[in-house]
């Protein structure tokens, strides 16, 4: 096959749809995801966050995917066997959620109308669709996962690991069924942890109650008043507090306050002493009842609990904060986290008041059956009607909301299954302190060990019907030496007493157990499942086949590196190490690479809950995987999160329509420019889904894809010139200049990129490809070349070396941009199967399979990449001038730069290429340079650039540009000396800052001196 008949129908510009299926195709076919272990080679393990089949991915997941994907194919290239586990979340809470609200939706129903069995098998359909959804949009995306091994947290490999996982913490006691005051979320009925809740302002109310005083003696007030946003919960009261000392802790809140005060600027002063005014008012007109309280709670007084005339108790608690509200607080430990602790503290009952799906139950009276809002209603109403309702203050409240069901939480008391974390906790502290798993960026360390450092066990059941049944079952009425005859033999039952409840506990390791497994006794099974981040933090290694030990097992773990974002840094990572270390004894992976999110254009997290989170595939069906992967990397820097504003594009006339808060959640939006509908991702009706679906998309990905077609076009002009292609050695005397300059920063870059890849720096390892593929090797060096081409006896180096400068550049690129490069791979495989420098080799079948360059430090020639950088930059100076003073492209030109001895030696053997690439011949270099009487002049880094423009310039433009030059330098000379002057800079600056700052001044004026020098040059060809 010849290069013409492999170019002929090459276009003009890179076209990503084909290839992006072909290449997937072939990847998968060839095997070349697949892993399996392999002594002979080191291992690189990657495990994926599993996402939750609760929806389609976002751009988040685009990001962290991309990263991940970058990484593994770098490593694959290098010659580890990578390895790239795939697979999904069940998502317990968030997919149960999901599919309730649908069903209540569509049908009107409950999941108690459909029963357990009916809504498991549901939710498993949705599973099924959304998984596959899930898994081809990784795929589109490209990346090159090991399919063959995908995981599902519910499949029968994780499932075993999570029983063996259950039994072990049984028998050595780290599990424990307790009661405890855990955020439950009414809607799915089922607790939440601390870590999946919310909080979001919203408007309420303090509503100021009275309790009477039982008894009251002379001198003593007949009522305590309260505040609180929920009053409702009163009927759950049992004690009032006040403090033990409300003077001192007067006395330690003006303290405080006197201390921020003298830290204070002039803007907060006034607001700090008005506070402290109001504590001095309070000192005067409240501190005496407040005492008389406090004496009352040590003489054992009580109050009457309104509407329930319950008898309750006056305490004495350092919870009452004397200087707020009326200084007593109503103590309700069943629903309160703080009011709990003084219940412990005080030793009071805990009356529950809530049922569990929202309404109040017996405790709460003539209020039974009432659901909250409507209890609370009436609890204001029939206080007001006693006289009892002192006030009611508006007020905006942080108020608690679940991040499953995005409803309100109800703090409840409630029987739940722990995990004990004091050991567990300190054991994946030590791993992160000593070095066994580093984070990177290593801020994020922090957050991780102070949240283990409060050691607070893990809530681990969820009152659901989706997910790992706790393997638990209850037996009464028996003996442990009943439970010993009935098991024995058996190392797979283990069982503990309950004397809380009279009972054992009977936990199996892998069979369920029948309800006869006892004689004499029925078991019964807990009906709670486990929290999803239970499954989850086995990951790593029930996906290579833990409990036994699997060669998988054995050779990938631990794993190398998890890429994830700091949301779950607590909720995910930390229970991975804390899990690994306990199950297989070893940290489930040497590093954590944090990502940057994405936001959107109003700062918020993308999520599919929002209706912000934007589908990659949109992304994707616009602009190209490669392009969005490559802006991903372009933007994922160590400091800062990625804010994303997105667009509706108009499937009718192309328009790009604001998406907003509002408009974002729609399931069809009208055209702002045709007025036509258009169908969202919320379109579900059959009128809305029938209507064309809008893309959403960002111009931030046209930088990709721009990009690629760049490297496309310069592959293109490769293979054009390829034709009667040789491959042949090439030796360092068959180079010539830019030869040697191509392949000296083809080696610098190359190193660059891998140490940049090694440290996770995906940013400057884009912007390092980049400006090396676009700024020198496109715009320079194929410039350069294209003469020798021409000339039979130039024309096989050149090719040969432009060959292999394309090979290894996509090589490097084929992380980021994988399709367009195999593309590119196989047409040059096609024209120059054999090539490189300074021998040629055959290239691999794959550029993914190809190995990864490797710098060649022998290249490395700082002079001359010096020399082409002052180059580059005095050639932009000259087409710049050339530009503004609107002068032909092959009109010749001379120039002359002012610049030092050393600069002028670099670029003097340039000259000829100036000639070749601007039509510019250069008549003067070095320090002792005059400005030809008429000029068009330049400041660069190197030095002051004059193109003698006779016959040729705009005087008047040029004066004008000159002119403004001369009064921005003017500005900052001024600017500069103002700062010097300032003895508060030069006296407490570093000394090598204020020298800086002086050398900048120089600087400036010597340019100032050029330019008013040009200024009057122009002035004489004016007149």
């Amino acid at each position: 096959m010849t290069t013409a008949s492999i170019t002929q129908d090459l276009p003009k510009q890179y076209h990503h749809a084909r290839p992006e299926q072909q290449w997937y195709r072939f990847w998968e076919e060839q095997g070349y995801f697949h892993s399996e272990p392999d002594r002979r080679r080191t291992p690189y393990t990657i495990v994926i966050p599993p996402p939750n089949v609760t929806g389609a991915l976002h751009l988040g997941h685009a990001l962290n995917n991309s990263l991940q994907d970058i990484l593994i194919r770098a490593k694959r290239m290098q010659g580890f066997n990578a390895l790239w586990m795939p697979g999904t979340d069940h998502a317990g809470i968030a997919t149960q959620a999901v599919v309730e609200r649908r069903i209540l939706l569509e049908e009107k129903k409950s999941r108690h109308d459909l029963g357990r069995e009916k809504l498991v098998e549901r939710i498993w359909a949705w599973k099924n669709e959304y998984e596959r959804r899930i898994l081809g949009q990784l795929k589109r995306l490209g990346c090159s996962c090991d399919w063959r091994r995908t995981r599902f947290t519910l499949d029968a490999a994780c499932t075993r690991a999570v029983r063996h996982t259950f039994f072990r913490f049984f028998q050595e006691g780290l599990v424990y069924r307790g009661r405890r005051l855990v955020n439950w979320d009414t809607f799915l009925q089922t607790a939440v942890s601390d870590d999946e809740v919310f909080h979001e302002t919203v408007a309420g109310h303090f509503w100021h109650l009275k309790y009477p005083v039982r008894d009251p003696r002379p001198g003593e007030p007949t009522h305590v008043t309260i505040a609180t946003t929920r009053p409702e919960t009163m009927l759950g009261d049992t004690a009032v507090a006040v403090h033990p000392d409300p003077a001192a802790a007067l006395g330690a809140a003006e303290a405080e306050l006197r201390e921020k005060l003298a830290a204070a600027g002039d803007k907060q002063r006034p607001e700090i002493a008005a506070l402290l005014d109001a504590l001095a008012e309070r000192r005067r007109t409240m501190l005496p009842e407040l005492l008389k309280l406090r004496d009352m709670a040590a003489a054992g007084r009580t109050l009457t609990l309104p509407l329930l005339n319950r008898e309750i108790p006056l305490i004495a608690d350092a919870w009452a904060k004397p200087e707020l509200g009326s200084g007593c607080v109503k103590i309700t430990p069943a629903h309160d986290p703080n009011d709990y602790d003084v219940g412990l503290r005080q030793k009071l009952p805990m009356i529950n008041i809530l049922n569990t799906d929202g309404t109040l139950n017996d405790n709460a009276g003539p209020y039974a059956k009432l659901t909250v809002m409507k209890a609370r209603d009436k609890v204001v109403a029939d206080m007001d009607a006693l006289g009892l309702l002192a006030e009611v203050e508006d007020r905006e409240i942080e108020l608690a909301h679940s991040d499953r069901s995005r409803t309100p939480i109800e703090p409840l008391l409630a029987e739940q299954w722990f995990v004990r974390m004091q050991d567990l906790a300190q054991s994946a502290m030590d791993a992160v302190t000593d070095g066994r798993v580093r984070i990177v960026p290593g801020r994020y360390a922090k957050g991780y060990l102070d949240w283990l450092g409060e050691k607070r066990d893990w809530p681990i059941s969820r009152q659901l019907w989706w997910g790992h049944q706790i393997p638990i079952w209850y037996a009464e009425g028996v003996t442990e030496e009943t439970l010993r005859k009935a098991f024995a033999g058996r190392d797979d039952v283990a069982w503990r007493r309950d004397p809380e409840h009279d009972r054992w506990l009977v936990c199996a390791l892998e069979e369920d157990l029948p309800e006869d497994a006892i004689p004499g006794c029925r078991l019964t099974r807990e009906q709670d499942v486990l929290d999803t981040w239970f499954s989850s933090a086995l990951w790593p290694h029930s996906t290579l086949g833990w409990p036994e030990r699997t060669p998988e097992l054995a050779y990938y773990y631990p794993t190398s590196t998890l890429v994830t974002n700091r949301d779950i840094m607590t909720l995910w990572v930390a229970r991975m190490v804390l899990t690994g270390l306990h199950n297989v004894g070893d940290v489930p992976f040497r590093e954590v690479y944090i990502t940057p999110k994405i936001l959107d254009g109003y700062g918020e997290g993308m999520s599919k809950s929002k209706g912000n989170g934007v589908d990659p595939i949109d992304i994707i069906e616009k602009f190209g995987a490669d392009a969005l992967r490559f802006g991903i990397a372009y933007l994922t820097t160590e400091t800062q999160d990625i804010r994303m504003p997105v667009e509706f594009e108009c499937p009718h006339c192309g328009a790009l329509i604001e998406q907003t808060k509002k408009n974002r959640v729609l399931p069809r939006v009208p055209c702002s420019k045709c007025g036509k509908d258009f169908a969202t991702q919320w379109a579900e009706k059959p009128e809305d889904a029938a209507l064309p679906r809008a893309l959403v998309v960002n111009d931030r990905f046209e930088l990709g894809r721009n990009f690629c077609n760049k490297l496309w076009n310069a592959a293109r002009f490769v293979l054009l010139n390829l034709d009667g292609y040789t491959p042949g050695a090439v030796g360092d005397a068959d180079l010539v200049t830019e030869d040697r300059w191509i392949l000296s920063r083809l080696s610098t870059v190359t190193e660059g990129v891998t140490k940049a890849l090694d440290e996770y720096r995906f940013a400057d390892t884009t912007r390092l490809l980049y400006g090396f593929a676009w700024d020198e090797f496109c715009s320079f060096y194929v410039e350069m070349v294209k003469g020798r081409l021409q000339d039979p006896a130039t024309r096989a180096v050149a090719q040969r070396v432009l060959a292999h400068t394309l090979d290894v550049l996509v090589r490097l690129l084929h992380p980021i941009i994988p399709f367009v490069t195999e593309e590119i791979w196989q047409l040059l495989g096609a024209a120059a199967r054999e090539r490189g420098v300074p021998a040629p080799a055959a290239a691999a079948e794959s550029v993914m399979i190809a190995p990864w360059p490797v710098a060649d430090r022998a290249r490395q020639d700082p002079e001359s990449e010096a020399r082409f950088a002052r180059f580059q930059e005095v050639l932009a100076g000259l087409r710049d001038i050339r530009s503004r003073q609107n002068v032909a492209p092959k009109t010749a030109i001379e120039f002359s730069l002012r610049t030092d001895e050393a600069t002028a030696a670099l670029l003097r053997p340039m000259a000829a290429y100036f000639e070749s690439m601007a039509k510019a011949r250069g008549v003067a270099w070095g320090p002792q340079v005059q400005a030809p009487a008429t000029a068009a002049n330049m400041a660069l880094s190197v030095g002051e650039l004059f193109v003698d423009m006779t016959g040729l310039i705009d005087v008047a433009a040029e004066i004008a540009r000159n002119q403004k030059e001369r009064e921005r330098l003017l500005g900052f000379i001024a600017s500069k000396e103002k700062k010097l002057a300032n003895a508060s800079f030069t006296d407490r600056a570093p000394a090598e800052v204020v020298e800086a700052e002086r050398r900048s001044l120089a600087e400036q004026r010597e340019r100032l001196a050029a330019v008013e020098a040009a200024l009057a040059a122009l002035a004489t060809q004016k007149n």
